[in-house]
């Protein structure tokens, strides 16, 4: 496979950290970056190390930080915007090689010739954030991949709805792929290959925070829209001192039950099994090195010969959110960029991409 030229949109948590993981994957080579004020390009490869330190800390998801339907970014200007401040600026335009910009997502289109896949690791405090993004990517005629981290089943169909734009323009778009949905909807895909019939899927996962809820904040408020009494409009509208209030009544300790993930609709359309048939939940700790629980998958079916059974799928507690986001998203994207290159064109989700059921 030829070296893979790739872009990431924002450079939050997951944004720094996919740069970061990028340097221990073969044949890929980051060469374009934006946050909300700024944007950084360089065809031959960034210098991901300077653009690191540059954009430490550069977390922001209050309530001020939206995006503009120009494809451009609105400044957060909301208390508590969560942007800290590292050298002369904030984020992207603090590093030697970025250049400030009031419209990043454009600016990075606008070099899209030259890109082969851009990971989309924005706030998805919108329903159809990231499917606009898609859209603005498919009216430019970009042709490559688009690979996002969604976290929630709705998400889903807005992207099947704009599938034979995507299709048209020759866009590979690879949609939940970071852990779950992602790398634990691809173990259950493979687990059900024991199965003629899958009864269950149950997907359990736990999370300790390493470097904390100030570098997780957009993370961890998404998260939040999946507790009982919220939702994505009210997790949005939160405060950070709302949140940290949050926080601190359950102990920094938060349970979430039949979440709205997206394995559900990912596992259905791959014909794995009923969305109705999957339960999400999970345990996140944003005060612990340490996971709260075991992340497992259960796939539970029958087999050709009348057996029941349950496979069972289990990360390591040593394995970090960001080695199990990073990791699958980063080799999502290669398999994109494999199906593109070979004209496979459309809406994918990572069930889609292991063996079919």
């Amino acid at each position: 496979m030829d070296d893979v030229r790739f872009a990431v949109l924002g450079t939050g948590g997951i944004g720094r950290r996919t740069l970061d993981v990028s340097r221990e994957k073969d044949g890929l080579t980051p060469v374009a970056a934006c946050d909300r004020n700024g944007v950084a390009v360089d065809h031959d490869g960034l210098d991901v190390d300077e653009l690191l330190e540059a954009t430490e800390g550069n977390i922001a998801s209050g309530p001020g930080d939206e995006v503009a339907t120009d494809g451009g970014a609105k400044a957060a200007t909301a208390e508590g915007d969560g942007v800290k401040q590292h050298g002369d600026e904030a984020g992207i335009v603090a590093s030697a090689q970025g250049e400030p910009t009031e419209t990043p997502i454009d600016d990075v289109i606008a070099e899209s010739d030259a890109i082969d896949a851009v990971l989309i690791a924005l706030p998805n405090l919108e329903h159809d954030f990231i499917p606009r993004v898609a859209e603005r990517f498919a009216d430019a005629d970009y042709e490559g991949v688009l690979v996002d981290v969604l976290k929630r089943s709705r998400v889903i169909g807005m992207l099947d709805d704009r599938e034979e734009t995507l299709k048209e323009s020759g866009i590979t778009f690879v949609c939940g792929a970071g852990a779950t949905p992602g790398f634990l909807t691809g173990a259950a895909a493979l687990a059900a290959q024991s199965f003629v019939e899958v009864e269950a899927v149950e997907i359990w996962w736990g999370v300790g925070l390493k470097s904390g809820y100030e570098d997780n904040r957009g993370t961890v408020r998404e998260d939040i829209a999946h507790l009982d009494g919220y939702d994505i409009e009210t997790a949005r509208e939160m405060t950070e001192a709302e949140i940290e209030e949050l926080i601190d009544e359950h102990d920094g300790v938060l349970e979430f039950h039949d979440m709205e993930h997206a394995d559900d609709v990912l596992l259905e359309r791959a014909g794995v099994c009923d969305a109705e048939d999957v339960t999400v939940g999970g345990v996140l700790d944003v005060r612990s090195d340490e996971k709260p629980t075991t992340t497992t998958v259960s796939v539970t079916g029958r087999t050709f010969d009348g057996e029941r059974g349950t496979n069972t799928f289990q990360l390591d507690d040593a394995t970090s959110m960001e080695a199990n986001v990073n990791g699958p998203a980063l080799g999502y994207l290669k398999a994109g960029v494999r199906n593109n290159r070979a004209g496979h064109y459309g809406v994918f989700g990572p069930a889609d991409l292991m063996p079919g059921f």
